[in-house]
């Protein structure tokens, strides 16, 4: 964790609650510049004419919001997008509050212990080998692509075998 590396050595709790501490400071920044944004837009040109398109996001955000919020911590790329946006349409913010911290129990654990040790032993491998570093890169891509589009094949050849089974008679998938 280059941006963390001050916490190398320290308690795990020590890391945790670190990591804790800056998640519940950096979403609710990026989520407050979101309403401020979203204000602006909804007194302007723009906010009177998504007048009725901004009352169904909202509404959907506070149906959806939360959990959304919270799933969001799970992601790399979208988790500044979704706080952003949950600011823009002016999600509750109690509700919002809670769904970080949740997920904010979450991303501390992730990036205290998995996500650190990954990072951290391929930055590790990266300064002793490049080359090795990108092919255990290349490796990964090709496995989980691999992975990816074997589990299309089966479900493709699951839903043909389903498509030519009829009412009276059992497909050979359901055979087995």
């Amino acid at each position: 964790m280059p941006q963390f590396a001050f916490l190398e050595g320290q308690p795990f709790w020590v890391v945790y609650v670190t990591l804790l501490v800056v998640i519940m400071l950096r979403a609710p920044a990026t989520h407050l510049l979101g309403r401020g944004v979203g204000a602006g837009v909804n007194r302007g040109r723009v906010g009177e004419r998504l007048g009725p398109k901004l009352d169904a996001a909202k509404a959907r955000i506070d149906r959806y919001g939360a959990p959304v919020v919270t799933l969001s911590f799970l992601t790399v790329g979208m988790q500044t997008a979704i706080h952003f946006a949950s600011g823009a349409v002016r999600m509750r913010f109690p509700v919002y509050i809670a769904a970080t911290f949740v997920g904010g129990l979450i991303w501390a654990g992730l990036w205290g212990t998995v996500i650190s040790g990954l990072v951290g032993g391929w930055l590790a491998l990266f300064l002793n080998s490049p080359w090795t570093a990108v092919g255990v890169v290349v490796a990964a891509v090709v496995a989980v692509t691999v992975l990816v589009l074997r589990n299309r094949r089966k479900r493709h050849k699951g839903a043909q075998d389903d498509e030519t089974a009829t009412d009276g008679e059992r497909s050979p998938a359901e055979a087995t």
